[in-house]
């Protein structure tokens, strides 16, 4: 066995302290067999020399190991690794690692195909100017309410509550308040009993999937959709089922076909500004989607997840609140209205559904961050989430006029699109056959991040020509520097005469 002193070093310049390296270090020698139970170490003076550190910092090492029980201290004899430890086999010394770091693989089988492969966040590029997807501009967010509510906390008797266990469905103050904001805004009749609080969009919909879906349970969903939510579904064991999306929404006689022909469990739609078309689903197709899910027993997952954003005219009124047989499971998010960040969704349900989703909530996260839960109670209470609303849809209206007329005068001969009623994003299609991945990779080289168009469809393969743009997140100026790189990527990608 080679002495311990030749295997150790310190690094004096690290933010761990040395005599922690120093026990560490004799810690992963044991685990990987080099040094054995009952072995001796070295006095602390001959470590401590060895090593050019004080004998107080290698007697505090030692301290350390016998603290947590990897050696044992025998009175005028030394030091000693434990004797109960086990018996390690020990490694070539050339292949032990000196500093411990994490595996890149487990030794244990796991399922490389359990959870279905899906695009992860990828942050872009520094200084490039980014044409979202359709986010709101987080740079206007009242953040500084939000802290002035965690202040006003701070300085009442009763906030350590909100420190502790609480309530699964979410805080009882925001509960009320949000049951009145959605009276208001969108003619919900519902109690607080009625809503569970989430993490957003996305946790509503793997609860639904979650307490729905069972193995090859037919779900209807648009194509070109949300592929956030087919992952879900699929990943509960779904089978899709496709219709198409034209300027009214989904096609309800496509979605007829489906239930006279199989049983169907589930259906998924975006009733404003449809991801990713931004199209509105009409009246009459709401009314002939609530008949369908009436006669054939079917669930809607209504998510309006920009409900709040209308610039032309008023919104027509959710499913839910023409649902009289328990149909409609509704779910919404604050993360559009303040930020993505700030993950605060809802869902409402009949109280049969809703119980599931919070027993199924509990398992997951327990609860959410009441703190968090009891500001934004505060902000509905006192009227700046309304305020804050009306001053968004002023300015984001304004920043959708300034892009559509770039758009028309900029690059009218090599795109076409409709001007949205609402939301954040305008559905663009590229003319002259311009392939949307050629163009975006060209207008990143350039510095504007734009989207491939890669997750619209179901199929990845599939080739269209359309690409979704933000524009609620970009000022008068970004939007000019925006367009003027974009137009100056599609000319260098035009079809050569």
């Amino acid at each position: 066995m080679m002495l311990i002193e030749s295997l150790l070093s310190v690094d004096k310049s690290s933010q761990v302290p040395v005599y922690l390296q120093i026990s560490n270090g004799i810690i992963n020698y044991i685990r990987q067999g080099t040094l054995k139970p009952g072995s001796a170490l070295p006095a602390s003076r001959v470590l401590a020399a060895s090593l050019n550190v004080h004998r107080k910092t290698v007697v505090a090492a030692y301290d350390e190991l016998y603290a947590q029980s990897w050696v044992d201290v025998i009175a005028r004899k030394g030091i000693y690794i434990a004797k109960n430890l086990p018996d390690v086999a020990p490694r070539p010394i050339e292949k032990a690692v000196l500093k411990h770091s994490l595996a890149n693989k487990t030794s244990f089988n796991v399922d490389d195909n359990r959870i279905n492969p899906q695009r992860m966040f990828v942050e872009m590029p520094d200084g490039n100017i980014t044409f979202t997807e359709g986010f709101p501009d987080t740079r206007i967010a009242p953040v500084d309410l939000m802290v002035r509510e965690y202040r006003r906390m701070a300085g009442y008797h009763f906030t350590h509550k909100y420190l502790m266990y609480g309530l699964e469905q979410g805080s009882e103050n925001l509960r009320n308040e949000l049951a009145r904001f959605l009276g208001e805004t969108r003619g919900l009749h519902v109690t607080p009993n009625d809503i569970l609080i989430t993490k957003g969009v996305q946790m509503a919909l793997y609860l639904c999937a979650q307490v729905l879906i069972n193995k090859n349970d037919i779900v209807i969903v648009g194509n070109p959709g949300y592929s956030g939510a087919n992952e879900v579904f699929e990943q509960a064991g779904a089978r899709l089922e496709f219709v198409p999306v034209d300027e009214h929404g989904i096609d309800i006689n496509s979605v007829e076909t489906i239930c006279k022909a199989q049983k169907v469990r589930m259906l998924y739609v975006v009733p404003h500004h449809h991801q990713p078309t931004t199209v509105t689903l009409s009246s009459e197709r709401r009314m002939r989607l609530l008949e369908l899910a009436a006669k054939y027993q079917f669930a809607i997952i209504e998510d309006d997840y920009d409900f709040d954003f209308h610039y032309t005219s008023g919104p027509i009124l959710p499913l839910a609140s023409a649902d009289y047989y328990g149909n409609v499971i509704y779910v919404g998010s604050f993360c559009k209205t303040i930020a993505p960040g700030i993950r605060i969704g809802f869902m409402v349900a009949p109280a049969n559904f809703l119980l599931q989703a919070t027993r199924l909530r509990r398992l997951i996260d327990r609860q959410g961050e009441h703190l968090l839960e009891e500001a934004m109670a505060s902000l509905l209470k006192n009227g700046d989430i309304s305020r804050h609303l009306k001053k968004a849809n002023k300015l984001y209206h304004e920043r959708r006029d300034i892009l559509c007329k770039l758009l028309q005068e900029q690059l009218g001969d090599y795109i076409s699109f409709k001007i949205p009623c609402g939301g954040f994003a305008i559905w663009v299609k590229y003319l002259h056959d311009l392939d949307t991945a050629v163009v975006s990779e060209k207008a990143n080289e350039l510095g504007l991040s734009i989207g491939a168009g890669h997750d619209y469809y179901y199929d990845k393969t599939f080739k269209h020509s359309f690409v979704r743009i933000g524009f609620a997140s970009l000022n008068q100026k970004e939007m000019h520097e925006a367009v003027n790189i974009w137009k100056k990527a599609i000319l260098k990608c035009l079809p050569k005469v």
